[in-house]
């Protein structure tokens, strides 16, 4: 551990962090590939402190070692404090204590904030667990986390496109830059119900709509034709080159079993394919969405990829403490 130099994160390093958070993607089998620009948007988001919610861990000039620690701004739909902590070691460096000391730092650090923000509030430290089996869930249970969720990695090719159903009433479009705030408040909505989430804060969803990585152009917005309200919507990135990623798919409660989310995706499809530019469709789905999401998926041809977990632990009730230097 003496032999390796801590740092906090700076835009100066997203090649570097690039490197290493591709690298990451390849040897754990995560497919999350990102781009310099996306990690330095990143850094720049409102809701990163890098000089004091970041980590940067380096032997000579590689940086072998990441970490970030995250506190929403709003609470969840329970009333409770939603803190992230994020990170890896490169594979030719593990098994040395550094996931371990990382894990330290950034847990104090989201106590931390958490205290700072949500103060006396009970909530949850949550982390990624990856794939059963990996070193970073053995980790984590290591830590006291416990899987509080399955996740299902789903894909779809673009041989074909699902012809999109006609909904009366209701017209299919992709979004504009108008529809920022009524999909936000279409998506509080939606999600509501949903396993974790909080209403989405302007900034943040500002951060997303205009992020390097939306595909408005492929994404679709289901739109009442008398009322003008944002009904469903899929909304997409891309990240990995001829692969299109859906971000986020919901419909406000009012409207569901109307087939709508239906509708949008495979109107998303049809999209990606007609631009000639993707041959695949990938998308992360709640194994157990109280909408029945991962069977919509499959009925459009979409098939399992692979399975990970969210991983969770209780904030301590005293939760200020000094994060470690």
């Amino acid at each position: 551990m003496t032999d390796y130099r801590w740092t906090r994160l700076s835009v100066a390093d997203v090649t570097s962090w690039a490197v290493l958070v591709n690298h990451l993607a390849d040897v754990d089998g995560t497919e999350e590939y990102l781009a310099a620009e996306d990690l330095r948007e990143e850094l720049e988001s409102t809701s990163l402190n890098p000089a004091e919610d970041s980590w940067a861990v380096w032997d000579g000039e590689q940086l072998v070692a990441f970490g970030l620690a995250h506190c929403s701004s709003t609470l969840s739909h329970e009333g409770l404090v939603r803190t992230f902590v994020e990170g890896g070691v490169h594979a030719d460096h593990r098994g040395r204590g550094l996931g371990t000391e990382l894990m330290d730092r950034l847990e104090a650090r989201a106590r931390d904030r958490a205290s700072t923000m949500h103060p006396q509030q009970p909530g949850y430290l949550s982390a990624g667990g990856q794939t059963e089996g990996s070193s970073a869930r053995a980790l984590l249970i290591e830590r006291g986390y416990a899987v509080a969720r399955h996740f299902n990695a789903l894909t779809r090719d673009l041989t074909g496109a699902p012809e999109p159903p006609t909904v009366e009433g209701v017209a299919l479009r992709s979004p504009v830059p108008a529809d920022e705030t009524p999909v936000r408040s279409s998506h509080n909505l939606a999600f509501r119900d949903h396993w974790g989430s909080a209403p989405t804060s302007e900034e943040t969803w500002h951060e997303r709509w205009t992020s390097r990585s939306n595909r408005d152009d492929v994404s679709t917005i289901a739109v009442d034709e008398r009322s003008g309200e944002v009904l469903a919507y899929v909304l997409c990135g891309q990240w990995i080159d001829r692969e299109l990623y859906v971000n986020l798919v919901g419909t406000v409660p009012t409207a569901r079993g109307r087939g709508l989310a239906a509708a949008c995706l495979a109107r998303t499809i049809g999209l990606a394919l007609e631009t000639g530019s993707y041959d695949l469709v990938d998308l992360d789905v709640d194994s157990s969405s109280p909408t029945g999401a991962t069977r919509l998926y499959e009925r459009l041809g979409f098939r399992p990829k692979r399975t990970t977990a969210a991983m969770r632990r209780d904030l301590p009730s005293t939760m200020a403490s000094p994060c470690p230097e």
